[in-house]
């Protein structure tokens, strides 16, 4: 019998967790054998089950994705971490990869790339959901100095769900269609609004566009 993939899930969102199940479920060569909702779950999880795949979110309610991955790898070298995210800055990208990320795919990709980066990261391989190729990837992993974070104190002030949500917010997603995607109701979506404007001391959807750009959380041409 052939020796299956063994696949873990480190998502809050239960509504995505129960997708990436069914997903995953349909291919015989992969065996999901737990999940978890936040970052001290998912690595209680991964030492107790010992995955060959952790599939991670980065905004994970009590500290970040890239912090469960550059753990994992330190505890469990033999656990290959895919990121799928809603965030698309190559800043971010870059920080998943150099924490010890093989693959990274962003949540509004059709199921096939989640699958493809799957059967990638089981085979040793790096997979990137864009158009960047496996040489920037190696050059990223190459890179002696890090130079890339966010410095501005009021995006630092959001909390990682506000900081989801303005990403959404800044690609032009109505609240409604966030809702939808967060599985979070409509009046959630509107005080995280309503926060994140008053964080960061901005009055308008144009304001929070222009925000988001001059930090690079959203790329110019997804904006166009």
């Amino acid at each position: 019998m052939e020796t299956k993939t063994t696949v873990i899930f480190v998502d809050d969102h239960p509504v995505f967790r129960k997708g990436l199940k069914a997903l995953v479920a349909d291919r015989k060569k992969y065996e999901v054998v737990g999940e978890a909702g936040s970052a001290e779950a998912g690595l209680e999880l991964a030492m107790k089950v010992r995955p060959n795949i952790a599939v991670v979110d980065l905004s994970l309610p009590d500290r970040s994705g890239i912090e469960l991955i550059r753990e994992l790898g330190q505890r469990l070298p033999n656990c290959r971490a895919l990121v799928v995210s809603v965030h698309a800055k190559t800043d971010i990208i870059a920080d998943a990869f150099q924490a010890g990320a093989r693959g990274y795919v962003v949540k509004d990709s059709a199921e096939a790339s989640i699958l493809a980066a799957l059967d990638a990261v089981a085979h040793e391989e790096y997979y990137m959901d864009s158009a960047v190729s496996a040489q920037v990837i190696t050059n990223i992993l190459q890179r002696r100095t890090r130079d890339i974070h966010l410095t501005d104190s009021r995006y630092e002030s959001l909390t990682a769900r506000e900081q989801e949500v303005m990403a959404l917010l800044a690609q032009g997603r109505s609240v409604r269609d966030i809702a939808e995607k967060l599985c979070i109701s409509q009046k959630t979506v509107e005080n995280h609004r309503s926060n994140i404007y008053s964080k960061l001391e901005i009055h308008s959807s144009i304001d929070l566009v222009r925000f988001a750009v001059r930090l690079g959380i959203v790329d110019v041409e997804l904006w166009k």
